[in-house]
């Protein structure tokens, strides 16, 4: 079987949701990621942001990145898998939400996390179009 552990992207950098949309964007720039959980201070995971979000849930809206916080846009409800489930979850959960990004937890801690290019690389072509298919849906 293969598990989240096995294909997911270890030890992604997150945001605090205490942070604002601009050091959001510059952190994904500097990462080179279009997406970002958002931790608490405590370190829970409590989202994730995408650049999308930002322009979207802000710029597009006249709002300003240097005062708006990534809190404003948390879900707080973060689509997750457990480290230890099987890949086919986390594919599940993905068409399931249509979300192409999705957090790995251990112990409730964020270890990771699996975005559509790693489910490609782990799955037969047939099933890497059919799940692109489904979270791609609107």
């Amino acid at each position: 079987m293969t598990t989240a552990r096995d294909i997911m992207t270890p030890d992604p950098e997150g945001i605090r949701e205490s942070h604002t949309l601009r050091e959001a964007a510059v952190l994904m720039r500097d990462l080179d990621v279009g997406a970002l959980p958002i931790l608490a201070d405590d370190g829970d995971l409590v989202g994730v942001i995408t650049d999308r979000d930002i322009v979207v849930g802000c710029v597009a809206d006249g709002g300003d990145p240097e005062s708006v916080l990534v809190a404003d846009l948390a879900d707080r409800e973060p689509v997750t898998v457990d480290a230890d489930d099987d890949v086919r979850e986390a594919l599940n959960a993905m068409q399931q939400h249509q979300v192409r990004r999705i957090p790995v937890l251990e112990a409730g801690r964020l270890v990771g996390i699996i975005s559509q290019a790693d489910i490609a690389l782990s799955l037969s072509p047939t099933e890497t179009g059919e799940t692109v298919e489904e979270i791609s849906e609107e």
